[in-house]
Parts: C-alpha cells; sequence; structure tokens
C-alpha cells in the first residue's frame, strides 16, 4: 500500500496504556528511537493492536514541528524527537527538512523557506521534530 505521509515508521509495540476511551502506544524503531500515538480503545481492538505485534506509524510532514538548538522551552507534544538535520529540499514557498535521530530513523517536516532561514536550518544542525501523538496513524500489517 502506498500512502502520502511523507513519515512512515515500521516497529514493534513496546507499551500500551489502556484508558477508558483512548490508548497510548509506544512503538519502538529498529534503531531503538520510539513514536507514541494516541488512538481510541476502539483502534485497539479493531486492529489487534498489542505489546510486541508489528505495527507502522504514520505522520504526515506538515503536522511536524521544528525547533531548533537546545530545548528552552517544554512542550506538550508528547513526541520530541531530538537529532540534526540531515536533509534539506527547497522549494518556491516551503522547505522539507528531513532530522536524523540517533537510531538513524528520518522525521521529516515540511516549513516555510523563511522559516528555515530565522531558525538557521542547515545540514548538521541540531534539532527538535515535535510531533502530537494524537498526530500519528498507526497501522498494522494485513
Amino acid at each position: 500500500m502506498n500512502v502520502s505521509a511523507r513519515n512512515v515508521f515500521k516497529g514493534k509495540i513496546s507499551a500500551l496504556v489502556d484508558g477508558a476511551v483512548n490508548a497510548e502506544v509506544e512503538l519502538s524503531l529498529p534503531g531503538g528511537d520510539k513514536i507514541v500515538a494516541i488512538v481510541t480503545e476502539g483502534s485497539v481492538r479493531s486492529l489487534g493492536l498489542a505489546v510486541g505485534g508489528d505495527a507502522v506509524a504514520y505522520v504526515k510532514a506538515p503536522w511536524v514541528m521544528l525547533l531548533a538548538g537546545p530545548q528552552e522551552a517544554r512542550f506538550s507534544a508528547r513526541n520530541q524527537l531530538s537529532g540534526k538535520v540531515a536533509v534539506l529540499h527547497k522549494g518556491a514557498v516551503n522547505t522539507e527538512v528531513g532530522v536524523e535521530l540517533p537510531g538513524g530513523s528520518l522525521v521529516y517536516a515540511v516549513v516555510t523557506n523563511e522559516a528555515v532561514m530565522e531558525l538557521g536550518l542547515k545540514e548538521g544542525v541540531a534539532a527538535t521534530a515535535l510531533i502530537k501523538a494524537s498526530h500519528v496513524i498507526l497501522g498494522v500489517p494485513a
């Protein structure tokens, strides 16, 4: 299956916390990086989500926010993935920025060219990708 989400992370479910309405699902990626998703309990049941199971996390690049340099504030985004800028593809209005995480995963964000300049983003610069857990869509192999 092909999808339009730029970020596709395949991994194993390493934690699952059930709630009355939603569940928090932690996905461990092959390099050790982790992505957390919030899904409904109905999705947990219908997808058969369980610790140790395979899953795929999808995140559209425009849903990813970027910070440059060291974090000087705390944020409510559950996923705060720090690494270094490894990819910059500049367009007429926006730039696709790829942040390489310590485990080797790449997280892509699409931000304005102006934001790239204001943040001083270039290859090798420390950056953090912020992704709300509610913006992570989970799928399971058929």
